[in-house]
């Protein structure tokens, strides 16, 4: 590396061409930065015998170029800084043709602006990054901009300043070859720009990996050829993905079955990349960038039946599916799956990711299952896909009928997140279910509770001596949630007038309450135990084997024995017990989980044991309500595991 201060005069004249490489931004000075450089020229004109005045380092590297070419380097950093003098020495040309003082415009042009007798981009002195060359080249051949961006506003604001105060052209000029110094920073070969530029900018926005990843391919591209390639390949990749790029990349790398943390995308995309593959491999990431696109925007799937299913996954959020998805999309582009099997295997996926919400298990452990399948797939399933990937799923935590059955009647969908917009997918489903002759159109419609989220003393005195834990336990069930338009109006009403309401609904989910004279606990429980069913028939098991929904048993006026909490396990002698042990364990081991429930279940866990009908003491001192059927105890407990999103296999009851 060589530094040393120079005039800015040395820098940019003879026969040379300053390249702003892929890596850095756009010219993105405002007003603030034109007006600090105004300043500073207005004063140095204006003073007699002025100082040089020093406006920063220009730190560039020499780079390849054919050999009738002129000198190329790499503008590593100043381009903010040269880019807006270049466009003050166009502005003066201009001025001086305007003016008539030919000698003077060409002086300035050919020593200082272009390569006067070089051929295509070889004319120009300075070549700024893609997005802004044509802008640029237009300025150079006093053509017209009818694009408005950075380089044309501060065109036009030096332009209204030097109207503003008529500085002598010649003498403007010579300040700014003559007194602004620089301190011109020269790279080896064998540094590393990237880095340097990292450094430089470390207190400004910092880059992002997609940036870096673009600078390692385009520094191992001829200058040249790098137009072409950025034009081909990266461009179209970064217009369509946006800030999506890097966990695109990311996702592209996991798509054999590496797992890529969002830190490490650049180092592990240079352990793939070769300097003899690095267009290829720009090819093949532009390839899987058609495929993301389509993930991400399913809009642009021209096929119906895909399109439909990928935009039903985007509702339940499968991005840790995507590096999976990416590799199955290559295999239905290359007509290695059918568009049948594709949409199957979506379906499949879709009744994976459902039933699994339902059950409550959480989400961390996706990103390190769906990585596994591809590779499992090829090796074992490559003549059967479909099969192979429902195989591989049934063991990866993929829940049975009857766990899907029990836990999609007790479960708290209503809530917050994502959980709305999954229940509402799946209400959606059941509705369509129906097999309406015409689509329903479900945009405008919102989840609707038929027991209201406030009570009345109306519905108090409905729901009867117990309503209080039948609100707290029933209120957000699948039994008690419809979807309806008339979310507003319903509100808090009574059951009769929120039927009349719903009786004018064109959904067969809302057709269900015409005949209802009643709507509390037994009725809720009836109509979860039939929108359950045709759930199961919506996301069927896929798997080999599967226990019946007829195994399951109401636990009203069983005995359990065992109750198995986080790996271990306890003796217990009644519900009650099941509660307290439960409730003990989750404190024990987990506390700030158990500060999660005395948070969400105020009505059965607290300090105040005044608030409790009947109560027991905790080991961390709090209180618990004890006057709760064995039913309401099982219910109690499966959305308190939820809750603190622990699943089936870290709770579990053993029945006498």
């Amino acid at each position: 590396m060589q530094a040393k201060e120079t005039k800015l005069q040395d820098i940019i004249e003879g026969t040379k061409q300053y390249v702003i490489p892929l890596f850095q931004r756009t010219y993105s000075w405002t007003s603030k930065e034109w007006e600090i450089l105004w300043k500073d020229l207005v004063e140095l004109c204006e003073t007699e015998n002025p100082r040089t005045h020093f406006i920063g380092s220009i730190v560039n590297m020499p780079t390849v170029s054919v050999p009738e070419g002129v000198a190329k380097y790499l503008l590593i950093d100043g381009q903010q800084r040269l880019t807006t003098i270049f466009l003050i020495l166009m502005l003066l040309r201009n001025k001086a043709r305007e003016a008539q003082n030919q000698e003077f415009a060409e002086e300035i042009n050919n020593t200082l602006l272009v390569n006067p007798y070089k051929k295509d981009n070889d004319f120009y002195k300075l070549m700024p990054t893609q997005v802004d060359r044509e802008t640029y080249k237009n300025y150079i051949q006093g053509k017209p901009n009818a694009t408005v961006n950075q380089l044309t506003l501060a065109y036009d604001y030096f332009e209204k300043k030097l109207k503003q105060v008529p500085l002598e052209f010649e003498r403007l000029k010579k300040v700014i070859t003559s007194y602004f110094s620089v301190v011109s920073i020269v790279l080896d070969p064998d540094d590393n720009p990237y880095l340097v530029f990292e450094s430089l900018n470390a207190k400004g926005r910092p880059l992002t990996q997609a940036d870096l990843i673009r600078n390692y391919f385009f520094m191992r591209i001829h200058v040249d050829n790098q137009e072409k390639v950025y034009n081909e390949f990266w461009n179209p990749m970064q217009t369509a993905l946006g800030d999506k790029m890097t966990e695109f990349i990311r996702h592209f790398l996991m798509k054999d079955g590496a797992i890529v943390k969002q830190s490490d995308v650049y180092y592990a995309l240079k352990d793939t990349v070769s300097q003899s593959n690095v267009i290829e491999y720009l090819s093949k990431l532009y390839n899987y960038s058609l495929y993301y696109q389509k993930l991400i925007t399913p809009e642009f799937e021209s096929n119906l039946d895909i399109k439909k299913y990928l935009i039903r996954l985007n509702r339940i959020e499968v991005t840790t599916a995507y590096p999976l998805l990416l590799s199955i999309y290559d295999l239905y582009s290359s007509n290695k799956l059918s568009k049948v099997d594709f949409v199957e295997l979506l379906k499949v996926l879709e009744n994976y990711m459902i039933r699994r919400f339902i059950c409550g298990i959480p989400t961390n452990q996706l990103n390190k299952i769906f990585p596994t399948v591809y590779p499992m797939l090829s090796q074992k399933y490559d003549s059967n896909i479909l099969n192979g990937f429902k195989f591989i799923l049934q063991s990866k935590g993929y829940p049975k009928d009857s766990e899907f059955l029990l836990r999609l009647k007790e479960a708290k969908l209503y809530g917050a997140g994502d959980r709305m917009v999954k229940t509402k997918l799946m209400l959606e489903s059941i509705e369509e279910n129906f097999n309406h002759k015409e689509a329903v159109p479900f945009e405008n419609l919102t989840i609707e509770h038929i027991m209201p989220q406030t009570l009345s003393v109306w519905w108090q005195n409905h729901l009867g001596e117990n309503w209080e834990d039948t609100h707290d336990l029933y209120l957000h069930t699948l039994g008690n949630l419809t979807l309806t338009a008339y979310n507003s109006e319903l509100s808090n009403d009574d059951f009769d007038t929120k039927k009349k309401t719903l009786n004018e609904s064109h959904l067969d989910l809302n057709k269900y309450f015409i005949n209802q004279q009643k709507w509390a606990k037994e009725e809720i429980e009836i109509r979860a135990d039939g929108l359950s069913k045709i759930a199961l028939l919506i996301w069927p098991y896929f798997g080999q084997e599967n226990s019946t929904p007829t195994d399951l048993q109401d636990v009203t006026g069983t005995n359990p024995k065992k109750v198995k909490i986080l790996g271990q396990s306890f003796d217990v002698g009644s519900w009650r017990d099941v509660l307290e042990q439960t409730l003990n364990t989750v404190s024990d081991l987990e506390p700030e989980k158990f500060d999660i429930l005395a948070h969400n279940f105020p009505r059965y866990i607290g300090k105040d044991k005044s608030k409790f009908k009947a109560i027991r003491q905790l080991q961390n001192n709090y209180f618990f309500e004890v006057n709760l059927s064995a039913q309401s105890i099982q219910r109690l407990c499966y959305q308190a595991m939820e809750t603190i999103e622990l699943t089936s296999e870290d709770w579990e009851v053993e029945i006498k």
